[in-house]
C-alpha cells in the first residue's frame, strides 16, 4: 500500500444546502469547537477531526488534472475559507460518498467545474498535491491514510454576494477501514479594508514616552514568510522618520506570532521577521544599526486571545521597544 499524509485543513460555503443522506447520529465525537457549514451537511455517521475558518484568506482549489509537481496548475481564490476534515466508518465506500456529494451539490444548484477519480484521471501527483501540498490545505492534524479508491470534486455556485466554490477530496482507507473526506469551501467576496491603521511617527513617538513599546500593525509578510511586501511601506516610512527625528533613540525591534504552528518555528519565524525589518531601516533609510536590535518572540506575548481570527490578527505584529 502507498501511505499518504494527510494534513487537514478545510473551506466552507454560505446558504442551505443540505445533503439527503445526512443524518444525526454520529459515530465519535466531533473536534471541540468545530461544526458543519450552514450550507452542506456531513455524510450520515461522519465526525470532524479536523476544523478551521479564516474570515479572509486564500485558498487553491485543483480544477483540473496534476501531472507535473513543479508546475502545478491550480484556481487560486481569496475569501472566507472553511476547511473541515471529517471521518467515516469504512464500512461506507469512497464512491458511495462521492455520489452523495456530487447529487446533494447538484441539487443544491452547484455546476461542477472538474471532477476525477484515481491517478489515471486526476494525475499521478493530485493526490500527494491534495494531501501535502501547503497551499491547499494549510496545517492541520494529520492522518496516515493507505491505498484505495479516491474521488475529488470542484463546484462553484454563484451568489449575489460572491461565488461559493467546494472543493471535495474522497478516500477510503483500506489499511484502517475509514473513508475521509477533506471539505473546503470558498466564499469569495471583497476583503474588509480599513482595519488596520499606520501610526505616524509622532504618534510612534508618544506611544514611546507613555508605555515604552509600540506596535505595528502595517507590516506585512506573506504566510510563514520573512519577507517584507511592497505594502508596508507607509509603516516603514514612519518608522524611519520617527528614528531620523530622534539620533539617539535606539530601540529593539520585536517579532511577534500568532500560535499556529510550533513555538520553535514561530519563534525562528518571528527572529527573521524582525532581522527584515532592521535590514530594510539601514538598508532603505540609512538608520544606524548600531541603534536596532532584532528579537522575535513567536506567541509569547499576546495581546489578544488566540481562539479567533480577530485575535491572532492582533497578535502578529511587529513592536519598537525603547532600550
Amino acid at each position: 500500500m502507498q501511505a499518504r499524509t494527510r494534513k487537514w485543513a478545510l473551506a466552507a460555503t454560505v446558504g442551505a444546502l443540505m445533503l439527503s443522506i445526512a443524518q444525526p447520529g454520529r459515530a465519535a465525537e466531533d473536534l471541540e469547537g468545530s461544526k458543519d457549514h450552514p450550507m452542506l451537511t456531513r455524510f450520515a455517521g461522519a465526525w470532524i477531526n479536523a476544523y478551521s475558518v479564516q474570515d479572509y484568506d486564500e485558498a487553491q482549489m485543483p480544477n483540473q488534472a496534476i501531472v507535473d509537481h513543479e508546475n502545478i496548475k491550480v484556481m487560486p481564490l481569496e475569501g472566507k475559507v472553511t476547511r473541515i476534515g471529517y471521518r467515516i466508518d469504512g464500512g461506507k465506500s469512497a464512491l458511495e460518498v462521492y455520489r452523495n456529494y456530487t447529487a446533494a451539490l447538484k441539487d443544491g444548484g452547484f455546476q461542477t467545474l472538474f471532477t476525477c477519480k484515481n491517478d489515471e484521471q486526476c494525475g499521478g501527483e493530485f493526490q500527494s498535491y491534495v494531501l501535502n501540498g501547503d497551499k491547499v490545505r494549510p496545517g492541520g492534524a494529520g492522518d496516515a491514510v493507505f491505498g484505495g479508491n479516491y474521488y475529488a470534486i470542484l463546484a462553484k455556485k454563484a451568489a449575489p454576494a460572491g461565488d461559493v466554490y467546494v472543493f471535495l477530496d474522497i478516500m477510503h482507507d483500506d489499511s484502517n477501514n475509514i473513508t475521509p473526506v477533506f471539505q473546503q469551501v470558498v466564499e469569495t467576496r471583497p476583503m474588509q479594508q480599513g482595519q488596520v491603521k499606520v501610526l505616524d511617527a509622532s504618534a510612534m513617538q508618544q506611544a514611546l514616552d507613555q508605555s515604552g513599546k509600540v506596535a505595528i500593525y502595517g507590516v506585512y509578510f506573506d504566510t510563514d514568510k520573512a519577507g517584507i511586501k511592497r505594502e508596508s511601506k507607509d509603516a516603514l516610512d514612519q518608522m524611519g522618520k520617527l528614528l531620523k527625528g530622534n539620533p539617539k533613540l535606539k530601540v529593539y525591534v520585536v517579532g511577534h506570532t500568532d500560535n499556529q504552528g510550533t513555538l520553535a518555528h514561530n519563534k525562528t519565524l518571528s527572529q527573521q521577521r524582525a532581522d527584515a525589518v532592521v535590514r530594510a531601516l539601514t538598508d532603505e533609510y540609512h538608520i544606524d544599526g548600531k541603534r536596532l536590535e532584532a528579537y522575535g518572540v513567536a506567541s509569547l506575548a499576546p495581546v489578544a486571545s488566540n481562539d479567533s481570527d480577530r485575535g491572532r490578527g492582533q497578535n502578529r505584529r511587529v513592536e519598537l521597544v525603547k532600550e
